[in-house]
């Protein structure tokens, strides 16, 4: 950061001289510039990381269930939402090709983990039948996704 040399004084001064006249090294760090940066590397990283968040807004229903164990290779998400649409990660796919997508993206998967993200609002019939063609696709190991904080069933809490 920036050591300086300090200036000798104008009127002669009555201070001593050190060294034949020479001016003695400033020893304070200016530490306004590693402020600065800091700050600003604190702003892209607070607007930056709601925007990390992949996937489609769907309103999830409320579960009192742990979550599954994550995995090495990044988990593949079918999402159906609230007006029917069925997306894999972020791209809508018709319903009659979604299994041939599907079986191709199986093709090149190592594993068959699929997470199932479904609108509380869509019928228990219309996620049946992603689940059927997410197994006719070559995925047996659906995973479905909720929000926590639902109802406990347990008689204690709500």
């Amino acid at each position: 950061m920036g050591a300086g040399v300090m200036q000798k004084e104008a009127g002669g001064g009555t201070r001593r001289r050190r060294r034949g006249g020479r001016a003695r090294p400033m020893s304070e760090i200016n530490v306004t510039p590693f402020v600065d940066v800091m700050l600003v590397l604190l702003i892209i990283f607070m607007v930056a990381a709601p925007l990390m968040v992949v996937g489609v807004p769907v309103e999830l229903p409320k579960t009192a269930a742990s979550s599954l164990p994550g995995e090495q290779e990044e988990p593949l998400s079918v999402t159906l939402t609230a007006d029917g649409k069925v997306m894999i990660q972020t791209t809508e796919v018709a319903r009659d090709a979604l299994v041939a997508r599907l079986a191709a993206i199986a093709a090149e998967r190592q594993g068959d983990r699929v997470f199932l993200r479904a609108d509380g609002m869509v019928p228990y019939s219309a996620v049946m039948e992603v689940m059927g063609a997410l197994n006719r696709g070559g995925f047996s190991n659906i995973g479905l996704v909720t929000d926590i904080g639902g109802p406990q069933l347990d008689g204690q809490g709500n």
